[in-house]
């Protein structure tokens, strides 16, 4: 990756984050924390990462995305407007009466959006089945699920890891999103699940543990993905990340998991969001 491309990615990861407090101060509710912690993944995901055509969001060969951590779909609508299947003032209509953009991403609704996610631990099996699909109707797509630490407890998640890596997906790229955090605290005294890493390695899974917010490293894991088709492995991106990452009141902060800014929280994070622009175009 060259140092233009990276800092290309790096202002469009502040511009998904704009759009998350966008979403989430104009709904006065939502999950901002788990969005902005992901900001990077999902940038790197719409604008490098899958084949997709705004154009054309139901394409039978695009590659598909499952957001497994529903909550978080301030973060998937911001990059989907980015890439350009909705207009981005649309992002502040989040969860407003008649919107399209609800708290939880709808397929039936929102462009772009290829599963219908919010009860934790469901979406992965959903992948896991659009993976197995494409490999029966030999139609070549990968697919993409984003999960959270917290949502690992559920007993669901291992299942569907299971059947991946029985029936050979290595179409399949899980994405574990490890911010430390969830609703009621730590995830660590919440429910411990580490070590993640020899836990889907025993479910044979390939694992690749990255830090979330380099777009370097992100690069790389997808190249490792890349480099499984064939060898029947579906691959595991552990990414250490910061709850509330870019915004300093909400960075590391549990109570950041679902509770919108207020006008002057709006105000200074997007004060902050803008001086990281401006410094990287210094």
């Amino acid at each position: 990756m060259t140092p233009e491309e990276k800092k290309e990615l790096q202002l469009a990861a502040i511009e998904v984050r704009e759009g998350i407090l966008t979403s989430t101060h104009g709904a006065k509710s939502g999950h901002p924390g788990g969005s902005l912690s992901a900001a990077e993944m999902f940038t790197y995901l719409y604008l490098k990462e899958m084949n997709v055509d705004p154009a054309n969001p139901r394409d039978e060969h695009r590659d598909r995305f499952v957001l497994s951590k529903g909550h978080t779909a301030p973060g998937l609508y911001s990059a989907l407007a980015l890439r350009g299947f909705f207009p981005k003032e649309d992002l502040a209509t989040l969860r407003h009466v008649g919107s399209y953009l609800q708290g939880h991403p709808n397929m039936n609704t929102v462009p772009g959006v290829d599963m219908s996610t919010g009860s934790l631990g469901q979406g992965i099996s959903a992948a896991a089945g659009m993976a197995k699909g494409a490999k029966l109707t030999n139609n070549d797509v990968r697919v993409y699920t984003l999960l959270g630490d917290g949502e690992i407890a559920e007993g669901q998640v291992w299942e569907a890891t299971m059947f991946a890596a029985h029936y050979k997906l290595d179409n399949l790229c899980l994405i574990v999103d490890v911010n430390g955090l969830q609703i009621d605290g730590r995830t660590a005294d919440v429910m411990n699940s580490e070590p993640l890493d020899s836990k889907f390695e025993a479910f044979g899974c390939d694992v690749v543990k990255i830090a979330g917010d380099d777009f370097g490293q992100i690069e790389s894991a997808f190249a490792r993905f890349h480099e499984n088709k064939g060898t029947g492995r579906p691959t595991v991106i552990i990414m250490a990340t910061t709850k509330g990452k870019g915004v300093s009141y909400m960075e590391d902060q549990a109570g950041w998991h679902g509770k919108a800014p207020n006008d002057d929280e709006y105000k200074q994070g997007m004060a902050e969001l803008a001086e990281a622009r401006a410094q990287l175009e210094a």
